[in-house]
């Protein structure tokens, strides 16, 4: 018992660190503590913000750092107190410490010179510490500016189906064409390859841990605009010169420190407010989002600071620009442009070479363009496009004509111009012969029927949308739906992209059978499609899906159904203010209850202002018919 109790003892004096300073630094460091006590600095913002603390369901403090090195105190992540005693202690030693294994003067520096600015360090009892490593990392650098950048929602990959936010260092001296060579901060989760199901449950559970990371923006670009198809919006802050070094020197520090990550709340975006709070502690940022952060309401949140967004840039994905482009060719040069992409050597043919030169060189650039696209997003065929790249490039080195400034208008409004993720609506309408009120509250993000402005087109994602009805002859009132998740990605194919559309849904709705007059149904439903969109009225998707359907609801015999069909629908843009969209769908259920389906639903949408809207929807399903007239708000 001895042996195991002389072993603990030894573990507790190595673990422990020592904080005393001796002599006559030590009464140094009680004069610090002392004066830090009398400045109550342990409950100053701005210390509070270094350190990442918020206010615990029970009571005191907690940070959301979690990595214990990013603490000198082992009461550091509860007690501010007792971490500011710790860090003063600690500016006294040379002892390495934090992942980043530098005297704490150095690995902590935004702290020390907080610390100093508030107590006025004597330079003769703690001398200066030179920093090299920080020092010629911020040399590296070279700041001017900062820019927030968020990156448009990326449907085909769960943690980007919101988009994603990152910050850009700009350089001094760099213009809008060089600034791709700049710096970025950018958080995210450290994932393992191949997660499989267990993404989701880490993602939303914090099983993950995120870091900071300093990565080269034109990599960003690289993958976010060349593979990923994603549009960039640049938002350059007003921030000064002491703020932008005040934003660094935590940066720094942070690369001590690891958080749990958390997809809904806790994420990219979460994270860098922190560091814009520390550039400017005038702002409040993170007090806005209590349950879930979402990039698209933190770029309008910026936005609503007077004075802090100095102007946007918007930096189109590559696939993007050859859209525009395309859409500038008229129909012989489309088809010229088909043939040289499937035999460059068709770029010296008499009837090409009939072409205006600028013509000409259009079409090869777009050709270059696109082959350049495929060999980044196609790794099977990556040598084939590269080779009819090179030969592309040759043919138009013959031309010796500059190429046309094409401009590349977005898809759509910047992310700050978009309505609110959450949504709340008011209704009245009929079922069957029956009429009733209704309150439907979302919590989030975007249906393919709201307006359009700073979101990304044709796709919706509902999460956790709840719908209460009081019908007036039953003088009852009821949960009619709740939509646990809805997705739909209509991505229109064309003669260069072909992308598949698709769905998912899950959630409970009411029906009426001959069973029971109004019955809860939980249902599920994926589908895989196409889209095409035309422009014989203004815009408009027309769209097909093949898809499978389950249901389970005591109106039933079964009490289960499981089956399949399609859907046709039209999703048509009539005006900025103005949408429609109509759908038809079959569904045969040879499981279970065998029965089947003909399903038909109209909607009409129009917007009022940014974050308010009216809408007219109609559904039929069997003998089952109901209107609803709604006005929303957004928020």
């Amino acid at each position: 018992m001895f042996r195991y109790i002389c072993a603990l003892l030894s573990f507790l004096v190595v673990a422990t660190p020592t904080y005393a300073a001796s002599g006559s630094a030590g009464r140094y460091l009680d004069e610090l503590i002392e004066r830090a006590d009398e400045l109550n600095l342990a409950q100053d913002r701005v210390w509070h913000l270094l350190l990442h603390y918020r206010n615990s369901v029970w009571g005191g403090y907690e940070s959301e750092a979690d990595d214990p090195g990013f603490f000198l105190s082992p009461e550091g992540k509860h007690d501010p107190r007792a971490e500011l005693e710790a860090t003063l202690a600690r500016f006294f030693s040379d002892e390495l410490v934090g992942r980043s294994q530098q005297p704490a003067r150095c690995a902590f520096i935004a702290r020390y010179h907080w610390l100093d600015e508030r107590l006025g360090f004597d330079r003769e009892r703690l001398p200066p510490q030179p920093c090299e490593r920080f020092e010629n990392w911020y040399a590296e650098l070279n700041p001017d500016a900062i820019t927030l950048i968020f990156a448009a929602a990326f449907m085909n990959n769960p943690a980007s189906m919101f988009g994603h936010t990152l910050l850009r260092v700009d350089q001094k001296g760099q213009t809008e064409q060089t600034r791709i060579l700049a710096y970025t901060i950018n958080y995210a989760a450290d994932v393992p390859p191949d997660p499989g199901l267990m993404y989701a449950v880490y993602g939303i559970g914090g099983g993950y841990r995120g870091f900071f990371s300093t990565v080269p923006y034109y990599l960003k670009v690289q993958e976010y605009g060349d593979i990923e198809n994603r549009d960039l919006w640049e938002y350059r802050l007003n921030f000064s010169h002491d703020q932008i070094r005040r934003l660094l020197m935590h940066a720094w520090e942070l690369g001590n420190a690891s958080f749990d990550y958390y997809f809904f709340k806790e994420n990219c975006s979460y994270h860098l407010l922190s560091l814009l709070e520390v550039a400017d502690p005038n702002l409040h940022l993170r007090a806005h989002f209590t349950v879930w952060t979402v990039p698209a309401d933190t770029v309008r949140l910026l936005g609503r600071q007077p004075g802090l967004v100095a102007g946007i840039v918007y930096r189109p994905a590559r696939s993007s620009v050859i859209k525009r482009t395309r859409e500038t060719l008229t129909a012989r040069e489309r088809h010229w442009l088909s043939l040289i992409l499937e035999s460059p050597e068709q770029a010296r043919s008499k009837g090409f070479e009939a072409f205006p030169l600028p013509r000409r060189a259009l079409v090869l650039d777009l050709a270059s363009d696109y082959l350049l696209y495929k060999a980044a997003t196609s790794p099977e065929g990556r040598g084939e496009y590269k080779s009819k790249n090179r030969t592309v490039l040759v043919e138009r080195s013959r031309l010796r004509v500059r190429s046309e400034a094409v401009p590349v208008p977005p898809f759509t409004s910047p992310p700050d111009t978009g309505h609110g993720t959450s949504r709340v609506g008011l209704g009245v309408g009929w079922r069957n012969d029956e009429v009733f009120e209704e309150v439907a509250v979302r919590a989030g993000y975007h249906d393919l029927l709201d307006p359009d402005a700073g979101y990304t087109p044709n796709a919706q994602i509902e999460l956790l949308s709840v719908r209460i009805r009081h019908y007036e002859d039953r003088d009852q009132t009821r949960l009619d739906g709740l939509t646990l998740a809805s997705v739909v990605s209509l991505s229109p194919v064309d003669a260069l992209f072909h992308p598949p559309s698709w769905k998912v849904n899950a959630g409970l709705q009411t029906v009426s059978t001959d069973r029971c007059g109004l019955c809860s149904e939980w249902n599920g439903n994926a589908g895989i499609g196409a889209a095409v969109e035309s422009r014989w009225i203004n815009r408009e998707v027309l769209f097909a899906f093949a898809e499978a359907d389950a249901n389970y609801s005591e109106g039933y015999e079964e009490h289960h159904r499981v089956g399949g069909g399609g859907t046709v629908g039209i999703l048509a843009t009539l005006s900025a203010r103005w949408k429609v969209l109509g759908s038809a769908t079959y569904l045969g259920y040879p499981l279970g209850d065998r029965s089947d389906d003909l399903r038909a639903f109209a909607g009409l949408r129009f917007t009022i202002q940014q974050n308010w809207a009216a809408r007219f929807e109609f559904n039929h399903r069997d003998d089952d018919d109901q209107g609803v007239f709604a006005v929303q708000a957004f928020f």
